[in-house]
């Protein structure tokens, strides 16, 4: 790997950092832990499940949601470990996984390609009903948060209200509806060759989805009849007008529409999407958008965007230790950190754009420029395969944070459906209160929810397995389901350094 820097220190620092001895001399079975990351995704199936469902321990559930608008809004998926259907979130795992398709599915074998696309369907799907009665309303929850927060118990047995929560015009739903419309059409991009008639539905109501989002600027958190119950689950934290960017620059990729890349183009400033910015995920966009948008400067010579590309490279090179300028933190043992819980979200959305990133400068013969040290493609995928490999099990734990990967995993996870005898087991209903025995039992959960990766460890690198801490051990689809690329790229090439 060759490597440039000024000064000459540098060199073994970096060097000590990427390659020094891990907690785990695993070889790890990327192919075995991208199949258990799809896997995962039917675990979190709301609505009817299909013959072919192989996490056989679930069952229907969910099936009159919509009903009280005399609408179907069956379907999609349970966020982590409640029973909600928050679509903020959902469309941001829809995004990922259309993502994760459309980078690296060329990297899948046709099994694994099939099965993501299978996982990618049943969140768009349910997406596509959600914005079903645009343009003057769209639905943006199912699910009374703080009646199912306040239950313990499996989705096949819910008795809480399933409310659908609507935004309708003018109220706004602007970071909902940008996020869905990144989906739609990220979505149509992944099943163009595969499914051209689905495709064409998908990018329709992504364009109607965005007028939505556009005409009626604002957070869907603002609105008073429904703030207090998408709040704080998933309240707007970091405001609206990175989604609007977001969909749009998704749009211009699922269309080459040059009103599109205006949009972009104008708007980066006003939308304050100019800030450096070094974090991706369901709330902030930006990162992701920055990366995204620098392939059409890297592959297009787009150079008015070249704004969004030198965003872009300054996040990345946040991420290479000792850089010049700011640059992210890492736990003792490697981890990428960042406050709050839930870190290995941080892992998995991060190394999906170091892999991306790579790809594009590859396929340009380009290297990362990070003042006076020149970067190679080769060494980003190093950092992301650190970060894969964390999560896998080489870590001070010694411990795999992937559900039923590896000899040692958590098995208390914080999850109602994982955590409850199954209904083959136990045909009986556990009600609301009934479950609470099963959430304080110190034993492991009854079902092994295959390919879940959990929040993670702290900032010293240590875990508890222990069901009642969910910013440690609760899983969630938006962790999933930019790993579902990651592990795709490194299956195809494990010892790519």
């Amino acid at each position: 790997m060759k490597l440039h820097f000024h000064p000459p220190s540098l060199v073994f620092f970096i060097f000590f950092f990427l390659f020094r001895p891990t907690m785990s001399s695993n070889q790890h079975d990327y192919s075995d832990a991208l199949s258990k990351s799809i896997l995962f995704f039917e675990g979190q199936r709301s609505g009817y499940l299909p013959n072919d469902q192989r996490m056989t321990w679930r069952r229907n559930s969910g099936l009159s949601d919509g009903w009280t608008h005399n609408i179907d809004l069956t379907g999609g998926y349970y966020d982590a470990g409640d029973n909600v259907k928050f679509n903020f979130p959902m469309a941001f795992t829809t995004t990922m996984l259309a993502w994760s398709v459309i980078e690296f599915g060329e990297f899948m074998p046709s099994s694994e390609l099939r099965n993501s696309l299978v996982a990618l369907r049943w969140s768009s799907n349910y997406l596509l009903k959600s914005v079903s009665q645009l343009p003057n309303r769209i639905f943006v929850q199912v699910g009374d948060p703080i009646a199912d927060h306040n239950c313990w118990e499996r989705p096949e047995d819910m008795d809480t209200p399933r409310t659908a929560y609507a935004v309708n015009a003018p109220n706004p739903a602007s970071e909902v509806a940008g996020e869905t419309t990144a989906a739609l059409s990220a979505a149509s991009i992944a099943f163009r060759s595969s499914d051209p008639g689905y495709s064409q539905t998908l990018l329709q109501n992504a364009v109607k989805t965005f007028q939505f989002a556009d005409m009626y600027r604002g957070a869907y958190s603002s609105n008073d009849d429904i703030k207090n119950d998408v709040c704080p689950f998933y309240c707007d934290f970091n405001g609206f007008q990175d989604e609007l960017l977001w969909g749009a620059a998704w749009l211009r990729k699922a269309t080459g529409d040059e009103s599109y890349l205006n949009y972009i183009e104008s708007n980066r400033e006003p939308f304050g999407a100019n800030d450096n910015v070094d974090e991706f995920g369901w709330d902030n966009k930006v990162g992701g958008l920055n990366v995204l948008v620098s392939k059409e400067v890297i592959e297009g010579n787009m150079y008015n965007l070249e704004a969004y590309k030198a965003s872009a490279e300054s996040f990345m090179c946040s991420l290479v230790p000792e850089s010049s300028g700011p640059h992210v933190e890492y736990t003792s043992a490697g981890l990428l950190y960042k406050p709050g819980g839930s870190q290995l979200q941080h892992a998995t959305t991060i190394s999906f754009l170091l892999l991306v990133y790579a790809q594009y400068l590859s396929r340009s013969s380009l290297s990362l420029n990070c003042g006076t040290l020149t970067v190679p493609p080769d060494y980003l995928r190093r950092l992301a395969k650190k970060q894969v490999d964390y999560i896998l099990g080489d870590n001070p734990m010694g411990l795999s944070y992937m559900v039923g990967y590896g000899e040692r995993y958590p098995k208390r996870i914080h999850h109602r459906g994982s955590s409850l005898p199954s209904i083959v087991d136990h045909p009986e209903a556990i009600r609301c209160k009934d479950g609470s025995v099963y959430f304080n039992s110190t034993e492991p959960n009854p079902n092994v929810l295959i390919g879940a990766v959990v929040g993670g460890p702290g900032e010293d690198d240590m875990y508890d397995d222990d069901r009642s801490d969910f910013r440690k051990s609760e899983p969630t689809t938006y962790i999933n389901a930019p790993f579902v690329g990651v592990l795709a790229y490194f299956a195809a090439n494990p010892g790519s350094s």
